[in-house]
């Protein structure tokens, strides 16, 4: 079945396999398993300027992002608003679901007509224990989703920015990277911005750290492609 979610009309429809296929929650999935998660999915349309879940509201649901963008604040005591961070097509929203934690802990606001896929917390437990393998996969996704965090953080401790920004590429490339015989090659593109935000640096600074890695030969750049030597 073709999904194409810009085409999407009705607010509501029901999910395929394809729906979740990129959701890293589900990176261990085969596609028999992933026939069987789509029955607990649902797919919405929402508008702009539309709130997909509140700050304090029954954590329930778990979203991925299929056409769109959304912004993630919280709202603080004093009644100031925070930005915590904006999600585009790809990303997913809600996920502490996985936690345990009963509220949200912000708000998701559609800064755009977006496309959601989703699935409720309680369907989708019913159907891990029916199929017991779908529950361990998932396990295994966010013990490695962990080790990639703790991953990030240690590279945080790096005083160096260029060993600082290699790393952070490196654990890029891990998981979204294809293995060539110069290293390990980045065909998407990660501007200077977004790698300022992993490498807790400034824009101007990650262009220079990237200008001295290509000069060392750690990175060759062709294009919109990296390889990391």
């Amino acid at each position: 079945m073709k999904c194409d979610c810009r085409d999407l009309r009705k607010s509501v429809v029901l999910t395929t396999e394809k729906c979740f296929k990129d959701v890293w929650i589900f990176d261990g999935l085969d596609k028999d398993q992933l026939k069987k998660v789509k029955y607990v999915g649902f797919k919405r349309s929402i508008k702009k300027g539309t709130l997909v879940f509140m700050q304090g509201g029954c954590a329930n649901k778990m979203f991925l992002i299929k056409y769109g963008r959304i912004k993630l604040c919280k709202i603080h005591k004093d009644g100031s608003e925070a930005i915590l961070d904006f999600r585009k097509a790809g990303d997913i929203i809600g996920e502490n679901i996985f936690s345990g934690e009963a509220d949200y802990p912000l708000s998701a606001w559609a800064l755009e007509d977006t496309v959601i896929c989703g699935f409720n917390i309680n369907s989708f437990n019913e159907l891990v224990i029916k199929h017991p393998d779908i529950g361990l996969s998932v396990i295994r996704s966010m013990s490695n989703k962990i080790s990639s965090i703790t991953d990030r953080l240690d590279n945080m401790s790096e005083k160096s920015l260029d060993q600082r920004l290699y790393n952070v590429l490196l654990n890029v490339a891990k998981d979204h990277g294809t293995k060539v015989s110069k290293g390990m090659e980045l065909k998407f593109r990660l501007t200077h911005e977004e790698l300022g935000f992993l490498a807790s640096a400034h824009r101007v600074s990650i262009t220079k750290a990237m200008k001295s890695l290509i000069d060392c030969g750690k990175i060759i750049k062709n294009g919109k492609v990296l390889i990391l030597t």
